[in-house]
């Protein structure tokens, strides 16, 4: 087989279409959210889909339609319903938490013989002046009625903001239903172009998908999983357990501090106002069973399927939130695997030369 040789009107035409590739990039990037997304559940619902297909071959139209009907029922009308509950929860724990602050409640949290041992120590080693209970009290209550407004803003703002979220969601079935519908001659289309060994081209889509899917289901079935345990027994020990069972699946997405920023401060609130046997429960629970899906099930997850390093899946995750914020814990992953397949087709594309430096 003759080698491809490079001719000057080769770079002519490679240099065109970088251009025109770049002028596409710019008229879609307002959407590549919503496109990679919809590749990504694309991928998830891959299986769903084939079975649906199989009862209708002769209706592909209609297969794809069924298939992001079920995603619409499955996905968005309970994340809204959740969404509404968490929004109504977390007003009334602002309510609460003021009316706790101005009638007395913080005032006798603060009398506590072990509080008022701590403030007596720091006042004794801290450079500035001493804290004062009235203050305290007094600046609390400003900031939660700060929080609160903030809460109650963000609040009216997601819900007057409908109408972008049912666009973002509707373009992402829209191109779900053609990613659907076509998805083997998307695949070979891009196969065909791409300059690259049928092998090759196999290793860069096997670990795409299978690390899209591990990152999936290794970050959001965990956070799932942790806010439904740590909700119930918040519940248990007498706090709202969907509200804070919400906010401990949004804190597992923070590294290194995770959801021991809610049941801690809980348990030690418990300890303080005499319910020692539930703040024990409480820091049990936390260790032994939240931190243990953590420790192992995302892990488990993410790791065990990609072959990925530890650290590397740690920069991944944490740089992807980073730059992207929540969608790069499945964007960071999935850079990270690509450049390793890559970095393993160097190796073997240019093994010989590698092997000669190894012994130069």
């Amino acid at each position: 087989m003759d080698s491809f040789k490079l001719k000057p009107h080769h770079a002519i035409l490679l240099l065109a279409l970088a251009i025109a590739f770049y002028a596409c990039y710019l008229l879609v990037s307002p959407y590549l959210g919503s496109i990679i997304l919809a590749a990504i559940v694309a991928l998830l619902v891959l299986p769903l889909h084939a079975k649906i297909e199989s009862y209708m071959p002769a209706k592909p139209n209609l297969a794809s339609v069924v298939s992001c009907t079920l995603v619409t029922v499955v996905v968005l009308l309970p994340l809204l319903f959740v969404t509404i509950a968490i929004m109504n929860e977390g007003i009334n724990f602002m309510g609460n938490a003021y009316d706790w602050l101005t009638n007395g409640g913080a005032k006798a949290f603060l009398s506590h013989p072990y509080i008022q041992s701590g403030i007596s120590l720091l006042n004794k080693w801290l450079p500035f002046e001493s804290l004062k209970v009235d203050e305290l009290v007094q600046q609390a209550a400003v900031k939660v009625t700060q929080l609160s407004s903030s809460f109650l803003s963000a609040s009216t703002g997601l819900l007057g903001d409908v109408a972008n979220t049912v666009l973002s969601f509707s373009l992402m079935l829209f191109v779900l239903f053609f990613f659907l519908r076509d998805q083997q001659t998307i695949v070979s289309s891009i196969r065909h172009i791409i300059p690259l060994s049928r092998s090759q081209e196999e290793m860069i889509f096997n670990e795409v998908k299978v690390v899209a899917k591990s990152a999936v289901f290794g970050a959001f079935l965990t956070a799932l999983a942790q806010g439904a345990l740590g909700g119930i027994a918040m519940a248990m020990a007498g706090f709202s357990g969907l509200f804070w069972g919400s906010m401990m699946a949004f804190a597992s997405f923070i590294p290194f501090v995770g959801t021991a920023m809610i049941w801690l401060p809980a348990s030690i609130y418990l300890f303080i106002t005499g319910d020692w046997q539930w703040a024990l429960f409480l820091i049990a629970w936390g260790v032994l069973v939240i931190g243990s899906i953590d420790n192992f099930l995302r892990p488990w997850l993410m790791q065990g399927s990609t072959g990925m390093s530890t650290l590397l899946l740690f920069f991944s995750l944490l740089g992807g939130l980073q730059l992207f914020g929540l969608i790069g814990l499945i964007y960071g992953p999935i850079i990270f695997a690509v450049t390793l397949v890559l970095a393993r087709l160097y190796e073997i594309e240019f093994k010989n030369f590698i092997e000669q430096q190894d012994n130069s």
